[in-house]
């Protein structure tokens, strides 16, 4: 059954916890349920290296969970909504957790490694889960662990780190690294005493890198991509850039109401020909039938960003609301770009949008697709 020794309360990442015992006591806040660097160097310089540089971050609100035991292909399978069991080696994707009535319960991604199992001929399989989840989605798959021979165990001393940017794989190249050339796979490396797991994820606009090692190696790791050409950045600029390049955050874009037909990740989190999993009876209806009545999607402000759950109004009826907005200070001049979950007359009628929220007002336009720098 599952281990559920994970922290409860809100304490800084091994990450944060070295930078703070050194000179530069960067500002921290609360994320994801840990405390991480918010802000390491000039906004201006941050997102510059996010969008077209190379950017260092803490991900050490990432949890990494081993799903052990005979049936735990079949028994995973049934709990996500994107595949497993066709997983490539060395693979990876994103899923949706839902429970019996669609509604989306959270998100992860499951990973599938190339070392066979001591147990079972078959091979690894990993969970990276947010720190903020973690608990809740853990619960929420022992209820579901019956007479499975399935056991959820949390790996523990360890955390990641993401290098991000268009420039990436320069880095890791520059240190001897290997770059992966596509999205959603993983190898391992030995690096100067370091075992790292090198991970590239999603992304829109720029190449996605999660590497994880030992927690006491972090600041060598840290110090090394630094040598390599990467620059610090904070979670505040990471998330103005998740928020450019379209991707939803769980409990802030995407929450428990939600249906992952109306998240816009349809073709990134759902598998239609997997076989049965927990809440696809209400997927594939909706897929029959064809319609939900509103959709996640992201678009381009005239005016200051507005807070969460600003309604957007057309023609002075409400069409939606606004989950998550942001300006991003480019060197050409800031852009405002937002996530909103709009109602479907919104979008057939595609006309700029309206919002009012105090010191925040202007108009919202839609877009086809993530924005270029």
């Amino acid at each position: 059954m599952t281990d559920l020794t994970l922290a409860a309360t809100p304490t800084a990442t091994p990450l944060t916890a070295w930078l703070e015992s050194g000179d530069s006591h960067p500002r921290t806040a609360p994320f994801h349920a840990v405390l991480s660097p918010a802000q390491l160097d000039v906004p201006e310089t941050e997102i510059a290296a996010l969008t077209s540089g190379a950017a260092l971050h803490d991900l050490g609100w990432l949890r990494r969970i081993e799903v052990r035991g005979e049936d735990r292909f079949r028994w995973l399978s049934g709990m996500v909504t994107n595949t497993v069991n066709d997983l490539g080696p060395a693979h990876g994707n994103y899923g949706l957790v839902l429970n019996a009535q669609g509604r989306i319960q959270g998100d992860l991604t499951v990973w599938r490694n190339k070392d066979v199992d001591p147990a079972s001929d078959q091979d690894k399989l990993e969970l990276e889960i947010a720190q903020d989840q973690a608990e809740r989605l853990l619960s929420h798959f022992d209820h579901y662990i019956i007479m499975d021979d399935v056991e959820l165990v949390p790996r523990q001393d360890e955390t990641a780190i993401g290098l991000t940017g268009r420039r990436a794989g320069e880095v890791l190249a520059r240190l001897g690294l290997p770059s992966l050339p596509e999205p959603k796979t993983h190898t391992r490396a030995d690096f100067n005493g370091l075992s790292l797991r090198i991970r590239r994820g999603y992304g829109t606009l720029s190449d996605h890198y999660l590497i994880w090692t030992t927690t006491s190696l972090v600041p060598k790791l840290w110090k090394f991509l630094i040598t390599g050409g990467a620059v610090p950045v904070g979670f505040e600029s990471l998330e103005k850039f998740r928020i450019a390049e379209g991707i939803p955050a769980y409990g802030i874009d995407l929450v428990e109401k939600d249906l992952p037909q109306e998240t816009s990740q349809t073709e990134r989190a759902l598998h239609f020909s997997k076989g049965c999993y927990l809440g696809q009876e209400i997927v594939e209806r909706i897929r029959s039938r064809g319609a939900v009545h509103r959709h996640l999607r992201q678009l381009e402000l005239d005016g200051p960003p507005p807070p969460s759950g600003t309604e957007l109004t057309l023609n002075g009826a409400a069409v939606g609301h606004i989950t998550s907005a942001a300006e991003l200070p480019l060197a050409n001049g800031p852009r405002r770009l937002a996530l909103a979950m709009l109602r479907a007359e919104a979008e057939l009628a595609n006309k700029p949008m309206n919002y009012s929220a105090p010191e925040a007002s202007g108009t919202a336009r839609l877009m086809a697709a993530p924005p270029t720098f």
